[in-house]
């Protein structure tokens, strides 16, 4: 398979003329993590924050010592409102919400936040910058009273150098953020703050420049990959300053696998880019199965000083995108089982705590997921982070809207001046994660096929390219809802000028576009839940078509209630509403709600991708003249549940999901009916009168078992019952557990049923870091200590407060038995 190395604009033609993306390989860069002494630090600490948009605190004067005292990542968005006296709500949500449904009722303003820290005498010289990887939004950022800039994007990182404003050593230094969340500028709950880590950057004059790592592999094989580092270095304007550049790879294991040396004198100009090529034989390839990485650590030394290093973790793979044999990753064809998330984590709100960020990933690989699209906006380094520890590939994605407004105060009122600082923010930042594949520059753009907007995604696609040459440019296109007069062809400009094209909701145009378009590589960029079989039949079917990517795989706040199921009399007509307003603050329509928790789609897509071969649900009874409606990104009224107290003799309707030729269902060992399945769908419908006891489900092919599913009735609640994701963590405040309350019966089976109140107390070397429940409706605090659980169940997060010891939890509610968990910190 030839390599790619025309030039850029000659490889763009190609894409484009051949429908394929031939091989890349490349190495990824982790910038921040374990960095040499204290070249890069944490940044997260001793913070003051208040809420006002009255003063000026950018004074160095000010006096800020009465303000809140926090740690960054922070989000004031998820905190409880002061003088909340509405509906006895006492939360983060109010009514007055200028977003209203599109972020869940919550409330933006503007926040200062303020600190002092200190340079020591050792580092007097040395060259002091900040760099911040998210805060939402329209950030601006003050040094002892000096403005160093305005930063309008939310989800972008950013740097400022700091040398010129300091204060001498020893002496205090005053920094000054202030962040306005202000207007109607998203269409789902955003968080507001410095919610993502802050780092301070302090280096000789001559170092490795921010960002200034990255690593491909132009070749790569079984039996060797030969890596090409390149390597941008800061330094002294004027001065030609021969120096040594070294690089060491590491295994998992710590022994050295290779190593470089090379004189270079730098560049009069201040700055200059270097490469070196190393070769490593027998590569471990990283892919979603083996997440193996490396370590490099890169000096420059200066006669027999080492004036900086870095030390990164990186990944060997290859990828290649292809019409006729879809998406290859290290040879092998991957069909992407892809989920949408937005950014926020639950309870916690948007901060990016490190343990948050990567539960997030485990719940999606356990849950069966490969892929994830960063909807709509980049992510956050800890997620990439852990992404690319724990195996899952990303479409990292950049705007959701370019010129035209989606929201009055949204990014489009900074497209044009800041949309190549921040396009290449994200890309520089994410480009060595061997996680990400996929570059995708829009989201239902408004003008995406208009005579502007094909201008403009020439330029985005452009400037990606050149930034980085090793992974295509996707867009994710949808019908003309707002342009009535076009239709669907209309789209093809727009393809054309895409490495990949990107479908939201348009499964049923793949095979008909794919006849007018045989070279075009196609992406499920959005899906519903309920045609998950239909779509990923497609992707079986057809290797042009690379994968899936459901709305969404996890709960979000915000967009309330776009997958709820209505109850309405028949007579009426199917109600067409796309969200609900308060009390709903949650769009509902995940694979898992907003704990985590599995919920009734993701057992169906167990069977459709093939990781079970038999699930069941059992709908809730609907009343007599009443019917049921489905939002398009809803689900029915399903549960994994045969718990109905009170509903003895009533006829209920139960769907055995399966991919075997016959599947039979039993109540209590007695055969209920048996049903043959067609090769057009997976669902076997049954109806029977409710009777306590075991529902099972089992699926046969040539008379042999494959799959059972059982759902058995719980007994009264008699006691509550916790289980922490992890019971052992470090004295780190970036450190979580989980920890799931159930409301048990004597045998130990969840009562789902169960709505009662559960109040935590926690105490020893960790805080509450929040609470929460799957219940879209349930407005009641996040950060407060007590919750009701939702069939069944709720959580409580416990954070480490930096110190070895222990964390007691306990949880009680009325008339049951109380629980307990211990957690080790060390």
């Amino acid at each position: 398979m030839p390599k790619i190395t025309a030039p850029l604009k000659e490889q763009s033609w190609f894409i484009k003329k051949t429908g394929v993306l031939l091989l890349i390989c490349f190495i990824s860069v982790k910038v921040f993590s374990q960095t040499t002494q204290n070249r890069t630090r944490s940044f997260d600490s001793d913070w003051y924050f208040l809420k006002d948009s009255t003063i000026e605190a950018q004074k160095s004067e000010l006096d800020h010592k009465s303000w809140r005292k926090l740690d960054l990542p922070h989000d004031w968005s998820i905190e409880d409102l002061p003088n909340q006296n509405q509906e006895n709500v006492k939360g983060p949500f109010s009514k007055t919400s200028v977003g209203a449904t599109a972020t869940g009722y919550t409330v933006g303003g503007t926040g200062w936040y303020r600190k002092t820290f200190r340079i020591s005498s050792s580092e007097k010289d040395k060259n002091v910058s900040v760099h911040f990887d998210g805060v939402y939004m329209e950030s601006d950022v003050w040094l002892n009273g000096h403005h160093l800039g305005y930063h309008p994007n939310g989800y972008t990182p950013f740097d400022y150098d700091l040398t010129r404003y300091l204060s001498p050593a020893g002496q205090d230094n005053i920094m000054a953020v202030r962040v306005k969340n202000i207007g109607r500028n998203s269409r789902w709950y955003t968080g507001s703050g410095i919610y993502r880590h802050a780092w301070l950057n302090v280096t000789d004059a001559v170092h490795i420049a921010p960002m200034g790592i990255s690593i491909t592999t132009p070749e790569v094989s079984s039996a060797q990959a030969k890596t090409q580092i390149v390597t941008k270095i800061n330094g002294l304007k004027g001065k030609n300053l021969p120096i040594l550049l070294e690089t060491i790879l590491t295994g998992a294991n710590g022994k050295i696998i290779a190593r470089s040396q090379k004189k270079i004198d730098l560049s009069p100009s201040g700055q200059t880019e270097n490469s070196q090529f190393i070769t490593v034989v027998n590569p471990k390839k990283w892919s979603p199965e083996t997440p193996f990485l490396y370590k490099a650590k890169i000096v420059l030394i200066s006669g027999k000083n080492r004036i900086d290093s870095l030390t990164t973790q990186f990944g060997i793979r290859s990828i290649s995108f292809d019409a006729k044999q879809g998406f290859v990753l290290n040879g092998k064809r991957v069909m992407l089982k892809g989920g949408c998330v937005h950014h926020d984590n639950g309870p916690l709100g948007a901060v990016a705590i490190d343990r948050a960020e990567e539960r997030k990933v485990e719940l999606l690989k356990a849950n069966g997921f490969n892929a994830v699209r960063t909807s709509h906006n980049p992510p956050s380094t800890a997620f990439l982070d852990a992404c690319d520890r724990l195996g899952l590939l990303v479409i990292d994605e950049a705007f959701d809207m370019w010129q035209r407004p989606k929201n009055p105060q949204d990014y489009h009122r900074f497209f044009d001046e800041y949309w190549q600082k921040d396009l290449e923010a994200m890309i520089v930042r994410d480009r060595n994660h061997p996680s990400v594949i996929l570059w995708s520059i829009g989201n239902e753009i408004n003008e995406r096929a208009d005579s502007s907007g094909l201008v403009i995604t020439k330029k985005l696609a452009d400037f990606a390219h050149q930034l980085d040459a090793t992974r295509p440019v996707t867009e994710a296109l949808c019908v003309f809802w707002e342009h009535p007069g076009k239709t669907w062809k209309d789209s093809d400009r727009a393809f054309a000028l895409l490495d990949v094209g990107g479908y939201n909701y348009e499964w049923k145009n793949y095979e008909s576009d794919h006849l007018r378009n045989p070279e075009r590589i196609i992406l499920g960029t959005e899906t519903f839940a309920k045609e998950a079989f239909e779509n990923w039949r497609m992707v079986e079917k057809h290797p042009y078509i690379i994968g899936d990517f459901v709305w969404t795989a996890m709960d979000y706040m915000g967009e309330t209630a776009i997958g709820h199921t209505l109850y309405q009399p028949e007579s009426e007509k199917d109600s067409t509403r796309a969200v609900l307003p308060w009390p709903w603050f949650n769009a509902w329509c995940g694979d898992m709600d907003l704990t985590g928790i599995k919920k009734p789609q993701s057992y169906y897509r167990d069977v459709v991708w093939r990781n079970q071969a038999c699930t069941m649900a059992v709908h809730a009874p609907i009343a007599k003249g009443m019917k049921e409606t489905v939002t398009n990104w809803g689900w029915p009224d399903e549960h994994q549940s045969w718990s109905w107290a009170g509903q003895e003799g009533q006829l209920f309707q139960v769907r055995v999901f399966s991919r075997s030729p016959l599947v039979r269902l039993e109540l209590n060992g007695k055969l209920v009916g048996e049903k043959n399945m067609t090769d057009t769908s997976i669902v076997a419908v049954f109806t029977i009168p409710y009777q306590p006891g075991t529902l099972k489900a089992t699926s046969y092919e040539n008379g042999k078992v494959t799959g059972f599913f059982e759902l058995v009735t719980a007994g009264k609640p008699t006691h509550l019952r916790l289980v922490a994701d992890r019971s052992v963590l470090n004295a780190d405040r970036n450190d979580l557990s989980y920890v799931t309350v159930e409301v048990v019966d004597d045998n130990g089976r969840v009562v789902p049923s169960a709505t009662v109140p559960v109040s935590f107390e926690m105490s020893g070397a960790g805080t509450l870091a929040g609470i929460g429940s799957g219940n879209p409706t349930d407005l009641s605090s996040f950060q407060g200590t007590e919750k009701s659980t939702f069939n069944g169940r709720c959580m409580a997060i416990a954070r480490p407060n930096g110190v070895s010891g222990s964390i007691t939890l306990k949880a009680k509610t009325p008339g049951l038995k109380s629980a307990e968990v211990i957690l080790t910190v060390k």
